[in-house]
């Protein structure tokens, strides 16, 4: 069965969806979730709860379901997901698959045209990711 994801409120809510997402694994429901969320919103959204599995979540949900349909938000959900709280130290324990699967996010990216990032706002952002 399908969750149904609704517009979180505040970081307690979006906590609670996103282990109810974690726990099924359902990259799906994480894209609904990021389709309804601004941008803007995700840092204070995750407050200091971001880990490996989560940023794993978002960047899969962002390839698979986001990046194709809207690159522009798929580009501001990275930009933004770079300033939350405690980033540094979950990229920093990335495997290097998991980095692959990163870095093919950001080449899903260059081969789209937006009028909401650069090809080289995009590589500014690759830097921040590490890549």
């Amino acid at each position: 069965e399908k969750l149904r994801v609704s517009e979180p409120s505040n970081a307690y809510d979006f906590g609670q969806i996103m282990n109810a997402v974690n726990a099924s694994k359902d990259r799906a429901a994480c894209a609904d979730l990021l389709t309804l969320t601004d941008p803007k919103t995700l840092p204070v959204l995750l407050s200091n709860k971001l880990e490996g599995e989560i940023l794993l979540i978002f960047i899969q949900s962002l390839e698979h379901y986001i990046a194709g349909k809207d690159p522009g938000l798929a580009y501001q959900h990275l930009f933004y997901l770079s300033k939350a709280e405690r980033f540094k130290v979950v990229l920093a324990l990335l495997s290097k698959k998991e980095k692959e699967e990163v870095q093919q996010l950001f080449d899903s990216l260059s081969k789209s045209q937006s009028d909401q990032f650069s090809l080289e706002d995009l590589d500014s952002l690759k830097k921040v990711y590490e890549l």
